[in-house]
């Protein structure tokens, strides 16, 4: 249980950095390096690719079922089709959070499992 915690831990960090890393002054909103290197057009959101293929990758290491590997694919086609429309896309990228969402399904799935311990949760979001 603690590798799997560990893991879990670690791909938190990195969907925390991708989706919500910063606090926008005098608001509630928070945005990630996924939303900055999205700006970049024609290749912010092919880099921003890597981290939220990894996390998936790495939930599949993690024995999450092919049903939730296909959700979580689907929350990485829609931030990364959407997001790579311009102005629009970086507005949606601010609120849709992928990475955050397929880590909190993991975690979700590691818990059910007994393999995550409901404690150590830290929602970012």
């Amino acid at each position: 249980m603690a590798e799997h915690e560990r893991e879990l831990q670690r791909l938190e960090r990195l969907a925390n950095q991708m989706d919500a890393l910063f606090r926008i002054p005098g608001t509630g909103i928070r945005v990630g390096a996924d939303s900055i290197i999205g700006l970049v057009p024609g290749i912010g959101d092919s880099l921003a690719l890597a981290p939220a293929g990894w996390i998936v990758w790495k939930a599949r290491d993690l024995g999450a079922p092919n049903g939730m590997l296909v959700k979580m694919g689907f929350n990485v086609a829609v931030d990364t089709v959407i997001g790579a429309i311009p102005l629009i896309g970086d507005i949606f990228d601010v609120g849709w959070k992928g990475n955050l969402r397929n880590v909190r399904l993991l975690r979700e799935h590691l818990e059910a499992e007994g393999k995550a311990t409901p404690a150590a949760r830290a929602d970012a979001a």
